[in-house]
């Protein structure tokens, strides 16, 4: 199934799956991503109900929005290798 799944996440996961083996991979990182994507759902579904809510669909922005942070962290933290899940925390490396 994970394989299945892998297969058709695959061009999520190629963007975060390049570079360098990860220097500093802690499975806290993996946890920490996968909160962040439950949350980030919480977020849309919220925004969603409000914006049906009080009818204004400009709300429905933030919606799609969180639900694709949340689905690309989902994906990371779920089916990523830990390269990808190092890649996604860093930020951008300056070369002295």
């Amino acid at each position: 199934m994970k394989k299945t799944l892998t297969k058709f996440a695959a061009p999520i996961l190629n963007i975060f799956d390049k570079g360098e083996e990860p220097e500093n991979y802690t499975p806290s990182h993996r946890k920490i991503l996968l909160i962040m994507g439950v949350l980030f759902f919480i977020l849309s579904g919220v925004s969603t109900y409000f914006g049906f809510r009080t009818d204004v669909m400009a709300a429905l922005f933030p919606a799609i929005l969180f639900g694709g942070i949340g689905f690309v962290s989902l994906v990371v933290a779920l089916l990523g290798s830990n390269r990808a899940v190092t890649n996604i925390w860093q930020s951008t490396r300056q070369t002295r």
